[in-house]
């Protein structure tokens, strides 16, 4: 059996030494040895190659994959493809061996853990197009959970303290617990994380309390669950408070081409997108975790991580002995699409950015339904998100006739008000009427109580909810209807 493999990618040069961050399990790990020679096959064109394993490519039940995708040449081509079941479309090939971006022969083979080289080119040309990050590498997922808990495992010690949002996706966070991950919840506002909240962190970090944390976790942009974006000062705030304290930044950015415009009625195609984490990156700090799950589909599973040459080491050498590098018929797909004769990288932000307008558009639709069905009731209110597709929604609970904030007693501690239970009432009174929301509860990031801000404990800050306008109008529409009617019942009882 004959390779061709493409010659491998150039390592870039890191001038800051950062493997300190790594964990005993990364410096444990071998690489794995049948992986290190598979990339030898790429010393010289044409190896005869006795060594793998590799069922041949005239095995596979396979002969041409066709894709049929929409046309960029719209003016706004998401609107005409959500539009017109007959809109223009435009058709990828990948075959064994014809003439394509990635041939099946060459996709549906084993490869190493970075992905297919030819994927992973595609991928970088699509990062440098949008970050222009110094020296840094990609490396394939399979989609973002597999990015973060991959970054999770390189880089943290069983009873190490991770930072991170105070709100925060609970499948992530609940991902590092097993691991003997810790999390120190940072305060936040409108805005997204406060950096005066975590610098207090780190300075008044004290001996007794353990390893000082050496990793933020954040979203950047329509952070999840609270829909808050940080603003371009804060982020050279956050990295420059990086910098004073060795941290390295996980910048978990799903809805980065999600970016919306709160001082215009109408996108512009021209609006620029935030400057992300790892555009400002000098010292390869930052490992930024990307999917296709927001712009393309979510079952594709199909992610990328950036980071700094050392850490992309590490990681194509876990994913060599794990999962392995993603399915072939994502990365021909993402190969096919970002190549000339697809969309190209012109085609693809043109396609983003028809996205982002029509989130847009059903943002400012779900806001004004907000408005007329909830807010008039004054019994609930929101902000316009700048980013990502949730609206996060501050219930009024001290209106609500059976709240109290007298529940502490003396220097007990503990919360203060009985919010977590009301809000837990108000959840089930929701689902009654047939109406599904996620309580702020299921958000509040795990963390020991030395930890937590003891004066005001986030269980008398739940008074959230967190709704999507991802959805139909149709949905939105019977859903605040709902939610309108269900607060004024809510709030009208007095005796539970």
């Amino acid at each position: 059996m004959k390779t061709t493999e493409m010659p491998a990618l150039s390592m870039p040069e890191t001038t800051l030494d950062l493997s300190h961050h790594l964990s005993s399990e990364t410096r444990a790990r071998k690489p794995n040895p049948m992986k290190a020679i598979w990339r030898l096959t790429r010393r010289k064109p044409n190896m005869v190659s006795l060594a793998n394993g590799d069922p041949h490519f005239s095995l596979y039940p396979l002969r041409k994959m066709e894709f049929e995708i929409a046309s960029v040449a719209e003016e706004n081509p998401v609107m005409s493809w959500r539009l017109d079941s007959k809109s223009p479309s435009q058709t990828l090939t990948s075959t064994v061996d014809g003439p394509c971006a990635l041939s099946l022969k060459t996709g549906l083979a084993y490869s190493n853990g970075a992905g297919l080289p030819e994927a992973q080119r595609a991928i970088t040309e699509l990062s440098n197009f949008y970050h222009s990050p110094q020296d840094h590498m990609v490396t394939l997922t399979l989609g973002n959970s597999d990015g973060i808990t991959k970054c999770f495992r390189l880089l943290g010690e069983p009873g190490d303290h991770f930072l991170t949002d105070e709100f925060a996706f609970s499948s992530v966070t609940n991902a590092a617990l097993p691991q003997g991950i810790n999390w120190v919840p940072v305060k936040m506002d409108e805005g997204g994380l406060i950096p005066e909240e975590l610098e207090n962190v780190m300075v008044n970090w004290k001996p007794e309390q353990g390893r000082k944390p050496h990793v933020l976790y954040t979203v950047p942009c329509g952070q999840n669950p609270t829909g808050s974006t940080l603003s371009v000062e804060r982020r050279r705030k956050i990295y420059a408070l990086a910098q004073r304290f060795d941290l390295i930044i996980i910048e978990d950015d799903p809805y980065y081409f999600l970016q919306y415009d709160n001082n215009s009625e109408k996108l512009s195609a021209d609006s620029p997108f935030m400057p992300s984490f790892l555009s400002l990156d000098v010292d390869g700090r930052v490992m930024r975790v990307d999917s296709f799950s927001k712009v393309m589909a979510p079952g594709m599973r199909l992610g990328w991580i950036t980071s700094n040459a050392t850490f992309y080491e590490h990681l194509v050498s876990y994913t060599d002995s794990s999962t392995q590098h993603p399915h072939g018929f994502g990365q021909m797909l993402i190969t096919e699409m970002l190549s000339a004769h697809g969309w190209g990288l012109t085609g693809f932000d043109k396609w983003v950015r028809s996205l982002r307008a029509e989130y847009h558009r059903r943002r400012d639709f779900c806001l004004d339904l907000f408005q007329r069905e909830v807010g008039a009731t004054g019994l609930a209110s929101t902000n316009p998100p700048e980013a990502g597709m949730f609206l996060w929604v501050r219930v009024n609970i001290e209106k609500h006739p059976r709240y109290r904030c007298d529940m502490r007693r003396g220097d007990q501690g503990g919360p203060q008000t009985n919010v977590a239970q009301l809000m837990e009432e108000l959840f089930e009174c929701c689902l009654d009427d047939g109406l599904v929301v996620m309580p702020a509860s299921v958000f509040a990031c795990p963390a020991d109580s030395k930890h937590s801000d003891q004066e005001n404990p986030i269980e008398d800050r739940l008074h959230y909810l967190r709704v999507t306008f991802a959805g139909t109008e149709d949905v939105m529409r019977e859903g605040f209807s709902i939610l309108g009617r269900v607060l004024k019942q809510f709030f009208a009882t007095e005796q539970k």
